[in-house]
C-alpha cells in the first residue's frame, strides 16, 4: 500500500504543468491623440450643420423678378404708355368739380374756373397693407399717370422691403409738378389721407394735402348711381367703359402678396397687383374723358 502511495506522489510531481487559459484580447485603451481627433471630428460636424443634398437641374427655382429697375435699395420704378387714351390739350373740369344741387363742397374742393393743360393732371393709385386705414396701414406700391401728346404714361413705384418706403415716397414728391391737378377714385377719403400720415411718420414734407384734387367718384356717383348697381370702379369699368378684367388679382389679395414677397416667396402675385394698380389709373383717366365726352349722360 505504502508502496502504491509513493508511485501516485512520484507521477504527480513529474507530470507537465497544464498551460493557462487564454484571456480574452482587450483593445488597448485610446490614447490622447485619438481622443482628440474625435473630439475635433465632432466639431466639425456641428459646424457643418443638417448635411443638405444639392438640387436637381429639374427643381423650380424661385420666382423673384420684378418688372422695371431698382433706382434706391429695395424701391423699383416701371414706366408704361397707353396710346389709346389721348386727351385734349386743355381741359375744363368745372362741370365736374361742381357739388350736387343743394350741397357744399368739401372743405379744400378746387373750383376749377378756368379749363386746364392736359399736362397738369396727376392720377394717382395706391396699393397698401389694408383698408382700414390708420397709422398702422402702409402704401407699398403708388401708381402716377399723366397725359401726354402720345397717350397717357403711368409710372409705379414699388417696395420690396419695408424699409424702402420713405425711397418711395420721396421719389413720388420728386414726380410730382409744382402745378399738379391730383386725379383719384376715392383718393379724398382714402388714399390720399393714408399717403399724407405716411409722409408725417417718415418725417417728409407732404405733397398731397393742400393740392387741387377732383376725386372722380363723386360726379360718377351723381350722374350714374340710378343706372348702376353700385359705384365701385370695377363696376363703373364694366357698364360704362366696357373693360372687363379677365385675369386681374382682386386688390383684397394685395397685401398678402405683397407680405409673400417680402417672405421670399414668388413674385408673380405682386406683379399681378402692379398690372391691376396700373389699370387702375388707365380706367380712370378713361373715365375723365368718358365724362368730358358724354355731354347727354344724366346728371343728378
Amino acid at each position: 500500500m505504502s508502496a502504491a502511495l509513493d508511485w501516485l506522489r512520484q507521477q504527480r510531481r513529474t507530470a507537465p504543468t497544464p498551460p493557462p487559459a487564454a484571456l480574452p484580447s482587450v483593445a488597448p485603451a485610446p490614447g490622447s491623440d485619438d481622443i482628440a481627433d474625435v473630439i475635433e471630428r465632432l466639431r466639425r460636424l456641428r459646424e457643418r450643420g443638417p448635411r443638405r443634398t444639392a438640387a436637381s437641374a429639374s427643381s423650380p427655382t424661385i420666382d423673384r423678378h420684378l418688372p422695371g429697375e431698382e433706382i434706391a435699395p429695395g424701391l423699383w420704378q416701371t414706366t408704361e404708355r397707353r396710346a389709346s387714351l389721348v386727351a385734349p390739350p386743355m381741359i375744363d373740369l368745372s362741370a365736374l368739380a361742381r357739388p350736387a344741387r343743394g350741397r357744399r363742397p368739401p372743405t379744400g374742393t378746387a373750383t376749377f374756373d378756368a379749363p386746364i393743360a392736359r399736362e397738369r393732371l396727376c392720377f394717382f393709385d395706391t396699393e397698401t397693407t389694408g383698408l382700414a386705414g390708420g397709422t398702422g396701414t402702409r402704401a407699398f406700391m403708388i401708381g402716377l399717370a399723366r397725359f401726354g401728346r402720345e397717350g397717357l404714361s403711368i409710372t409705379q413705384f414699388t417696395t420690396a422691403t419695408m424699409a424702402a418706403e420713405a425711397a418711395m415716397l420721396r421719389a413720388a414728391l420728386a414726380d410730382l409738378d409744382e402745378g399738379a391737378v391730383l386725379v383719384s377714385y376715392n383718393g379724398r377719403s382714402y388714399d390720399r389721407p393714408l399717403l399724407s400720415t405716411r409722409h408725417t411718420l417718415a418725417r417728409l414734407p407732404d405733397p398731397w394735402r393742400d393740392r387741387p384734387h377732383l376725386d372722380l367718384l363723386h360726379p360718377t356717383r351723381r350722374r350714374w348711381r340710378a343706372m348702376l348697381p353700385d359705384c365701385r370702379l370695377a363696376t363703373v369699368e364694366r357698364h360704362l367703359l366696357g373693360i372687363v378684367r379677365d385675369h386681374d388679382l382682386p386688390g383684397s389679395e394685395a397685401p398678402a402678396a405683397w407680405r409673400s414677397f417680402l417672405r421670399g416667396g414668388n413674385a408673380a402675385l405682386l406683379r399681378r397687383v402692379g398690372e391691376h394698380n396700373a389699370q387702375d389709373l388707365a380706367s380712370l383717366a378713361a373715365l375723365l374723358l368718358h365724362h368730358l365726352g358724354d355731354a347727354d349722360a344724366p346728371r343728378g
